[in-house]
């Protein structure tokens, strides 16, 4: 007997949360389209704002990236002026980023239009049922998903 599936449901819950986080994805992409940045992006800025000067490896470890995708995020942002990155002072391996004035300006005005779709979002699922998801959603993300060691074939 075969499982009758409803329009757009999976079982498989990554298949799941990507096309959730796509439409999600795509909602504050569009809502923070007159700034000029992207979610990703947005986020990313907000990160080093609230990092102090923060290590990219930390940047990284924060996000769930890996450091070629962080250097990759960060280009059109160090391009387009809104971020920086120095040598450590202590440690001149360790790379740091800070926002720079017109990144303090960008972050802002991107905030409001984020608050604005935030409201927006909690308004259409209920602001309590947006913070359980996004409880879960963290508990999800600190989750240790590593998958066991191949047994050896004998």
């Amino acid at each position: 007997m075969t499982e009758v599936r409803q329009p757009g449901f999976s079982r498989c819950n990554n298949a799941t949360l990507r096309r959730a986080a796509r439409r999600l994805g795509r909602f504050y992409d569009d809502a923070l389209a007159p700034s000029g940045l992207k979610s990703t992006q947005h986020g990313l800025l907000y990160q080093i704002h609230i990092g102090s000067e923060p290590a990219m490896g930390a940047i990284a470890e924060a996000l769930i990236m890996d450091l070629s995708a962080l250097g990759h995020t960060l280009k059109p942002l160090i391009r387009d002026g809104y971020v920086e990155t120095f040598a450590d002072k202590s440690d001149r391996r360790i790379k740091r980023v800070r926002l720079t004035p017109q990144g303090e300006i960008k972050l802002d005005e991107a905030i409001k239009l984020w608050s604005a779709a935030q409201r927006q979002f909690e308004d259409l699922v209920g602001a309590e049922e947006a913070a359980k998801l996004r409880a879960t959603l963290d508990a999800v993300a600190d989750l240790n998903l590593e998958m066991p060691a191949a047994a050896p074939s004998l």
